[in-house]
């Protein structure tokens, strides 16, 4: 049986970044400005403070957040030029996401599982949930978090449809909990409910998962116990079926290069996309003509619209489940909790173009843009031909090298 193809990250580090933002005509700082702002805070509800963004649980400003100013300050810049003392915030922000703050912020999660042990024709896939430190951006302080194998998000799983599946999960933490394969069609004493169709896995049990993956497509799986706490706080993860019959794979039938999954969630950790917030959330990076998919999944309270900037998605599929030929195209797709939707973009104009959720309170405040925002950066022959010529291929074990997420896959 011919295996999916899911290799490292491509993700751009500090020096190929603004590289490329430079050869695209200063683009990302330009389109990207339009869109983003700081993370939210621990206990951040979803509620606007005027328009300044989200405020505490208990009502009152989190401290530091946008928030908390008590309003805009368009104040002349002590840099001149005409600039306001917003717009310098704002181009502070952005300078971190240029500088590639994604790649210098350790706790990295998501990265593929890897080969799992084979027993008698079963896959068997090993996990801990563990409690962990985690950083959404370089400059808050970690977060009292959740992890499977001590990671926000939980490895990415990629299995082929047939395939008999063991996942063994052993429960680190101080509290019960439950997983769940959101989408996948399995027995029912071991859906993950806890009291429903499962005992809680206790502190420092473990629970053995055995089922055969017959849903192909976007999945995920989850703590389905105290989930707002302990999926708010990371307990989350991707898991993919690839089609048996090789032809009906995403690289070979839609012909794309990379296979991107995209979590949203907007809870302890504020407006985050696969852990982070901007500007320490990664930038997708594709070169003309090449053909990408993102994979859309919600494990948030809230439904965000993902606006891409500057060319269409064509929307391929929902929960798994092919569309045919009610596959449509859009620049605004919204995604409700625990929806999946695969999204195939054409790279076709070089740039930086920014991509984000288009409830504002979710992106931009007063100082500038934070949470649910990356960019699609796009390279030109020329930005190729010089990573070429610079050991361009360096880039990628860079990523590894620093821990970097594999949420974008390259095939092939």
């Amino acid at each position: 049986m011919e295996e999916p193809s899911v290799p490292s990250a491509q993700i751009l580090s500090r020096r190929t970044l603004l590289r490329g933002a430079a050869l695209t005509g200063g683009g990302l700082m330009a389109a990207t400005l339009a869109a983003c702002a700081p993370a939210a805070r621990p206990g951040w509800t979803y509620l606007p403070a005027g328009s300044a963004g989200p405020i505490a649980a208990g009502g009152t400003a989190a401290p530091g957040s946008p928030a908390a100013s008590p309003s805009h300050d368009h104040s002349p810049s002590p840099t001149g030029g005409g600039h306001s003392s917003h717009d310098d915030a704002a181009l502070k922000v952005v300078q971190r996401f240029l500088g590639g703050e994604y790649g210098a912020v350790e706790g990295a999660g998501g990265k593929p599982y890897g080969e799992p042990r084979i027993e008698g024709g079963v896959k068997v896939f090993e996990l801990t949930i563990d409690k962990i430190q985690h950083k959404v951006d370089a400059l808050q302080p970690p977060l009292a978090a959740l992890g499977y194998n001590a990671m926000w998000p939980g490895p990415r799983i990629d299995v082929v449809e047939g395939d008999r599946i063991r996942a063994i999960f052993k429960n680190n933490l101080d509290e019960s909990t439950g997983v769940h394969f959101h989408g996948q069609r399995i027995p029912n004493n071991m859906d993950g409910v806890p009291h429903v169709t499962q005992d809680p896995i206790l502190a420092g049990d473990s629970f053995t998962y055995e089922f055969t993956a017959r849903t192909v497509g976007s999945h995920m799986y989850h703590s389905h116990h105290n989930a707002t706490d302990q999926v708010g706080r990371g307990l989350l993860g991707a898991f993919i079926v690839h089609p048996k019959d090789a032809a009906k794979r995403v690289d070979r039938r839609y012909g794309v290069s990379q296979d991107i999954v995209w979590i949203s969630n907007d809870s302890i950790g504020g407006f985050t996309i696969n852990g982070r917030a901007f500007p320490a959330t990664a930038p997708i990076v594709a070169k003309q003509g090449e053909r990408i998919l993102v994979r859309f999944m919600n494990e948030g309270n809230m439904m965000h619209p993902w606006h891409l900037h500057g060319m269409p998605m064509h929307i391929v599929a929902r929960d798994g489940y092919d569309l045919g030929s009610a596959a449509f195209t859009c620049d605004t797709l919204g995604v409700n909790p625990g929806e999946r939707w695969d999204a195939v973009i054409d790279c076709e104009d070089v740039g930086a173009w920014a991509f984000h959720c288009h409830i504002l309170q979710h992106v931009e405040g007063v100082d500038g843009m934070f949470g649910m925002v990356t960019a699609l950066v796009i390279q030109d022959a020329a930005t190729a031909a010089i990573e070429r010529d610079t050991g361009a291929a360096s880039v990628v074990a860079a990523a590894n090298a620093a821990g970097s997420s594999a949420f974008t896959c390259r095939i092939g």
